[in-house]
């Protein structure tokens, strides 16, 4: 979908964004729309229009903003190797339909930086949630819908199990992710260890050097791997990649994959957080879930966590050679689902 000329691209996301939100109650939507579904173009590449920053937490944080400042708001979560670039075809449906979209920068991407040169530059899972629970506040946002992909989606589940009071709904591509050390450190089949091959190179000094020497080659090979279909070009991986020039990004990245299989430890100050993740606690906010035909990226069967949603919940397979990257090869089917899973 990234080879199309500009303008086609653009009439082709506009019908999209169009036809998709046509059931939407909300007057004069579609001719919001019209004015709010195209970002920001540089050299033929959709970006955000608006980047901010914020102190919140051990962070300041770098997030770009879309839609009214009073709108209800969403928080939209990238993963590894992404960036919020992820969501910038999906921020524009969202504040057209009346949305306040707040994208940011997860530890060690893109402008966000730590605070202080003392924090250990940590992965584990419940501290990168912490980090958007410290967002929202620095915010003043006291609920939002929660959503997000890969890393993303892992860390939305963990804020819609630990944190229920804080968030209206949540929508996760490729189900449940909560991850538990323990149980990450036994021997898997030989197929999953070799589709977790990056997650044993990254287990080693070699691996570590070999992604901080060309980071971006790295990313790209991932993105292929895990999107086989998708037809990205040069300019939207540039776009992204710039992300991981971050001072933080290689330490984060390696101690994220290595505190997941148990050899490496986290911080103790968030022990009672991950024992609470490690029961696997079940989420009862209202959830779709989404799966793409062609993710190339390890991924459970959804019949494996649907029990793990004990609210009213929604399972979407989507068709047409959809990967790993679902909310930017299929923007208008993932606004589709923030705008509906509050209603299920």
């Amino acid at each position: 979908m990234n080879t199309t000329t500009a303008p086609t691209a653009r009439r082709n996301f506009l019908a999209g964004a169009a036809a998709t939100l046509a059931s939407v109650p909300l007057s004069g939507l579609l001719s919001s729309v019209a004015q709010a579904a195209e970002p920001a173009r540089s050299n033929g590449q959709s970006r955000f229009q608006t980047l901010r920053q914020i102190d919140a937490g051990d962070l300041n944080v770098g997030y770009a903003e879309a839609g009214p400042a009073d709108g209800a708001p969403v928080i939209l979560l990238h993963g590894w190797p992404y960036d919020i670039h992820t969501y910038v075809d999906v921020a524009p449906i969202l504040a057209a339909a009346g949305h306040r979209v707040i994208v940011p920068y997860l530890r060690g991407y893109g402008s966000t930086r730590f605070l202080a040169a003392s924090t250990p530059r940590n992965g584990q899972q419940a501290a990168v949630a912490q980090d958007i629970i410290a967002l929202m506040d620095a915010l003043k946002i006291r609920r939002a819908t929660i959503a997000g992909c890969d890393w993303g989606a892992r860390t939305a589940c963990i804020l819609a199990a630990l944190w229920p009071e804080r968030f209206n709904a949540l929508v996760s591509v490729s189900g449940y992710l909560i991850g538990n050390p323990k149980v990450n450190a036994m021997p898997q089949s030989p197929a999953a260890e070799f589709a977790w091959w990056y997650q044993s190179y990254f287990a080693t000094d070699r691996g570590r050097e070999g992604y901080e020497k060309d980071r971006a080659a790295f990313a790209r090979f991932i993105w292929r791997q895990a999107s086989p279909q998708w037809q990205f070009d040069d300019a939207t991986f540039a776009r992204s990649a710039a992300a991981f020039d971050n001072p933080d990004h290689v330490a984060v990245v390696i101690h994220n994959y290595r505190w997941r299989i148990g050899l490496v430890q986290g911080e103790s100050r968030f022990d009672a957080l991950e024992a609470r993740l490690a029961e696997g606690p079940r989420i009862a906010l209202p959830t779709i879930t989404l799966e793409g035909d062609a993710n190339g990226a390890p991924h459970p069967d959804p019949a494996a966590y649907a029990a793990k949603f004990a609210g009213p919940y929604q399972h979407r397979a989507l068709r047409g050679g959809i990967g790993h990257n679902l909310p930017q090869e299929a923007p208008a089917d993932f606004a589709r689902a923030v705008l509906d899973v509050s209603s299920l």
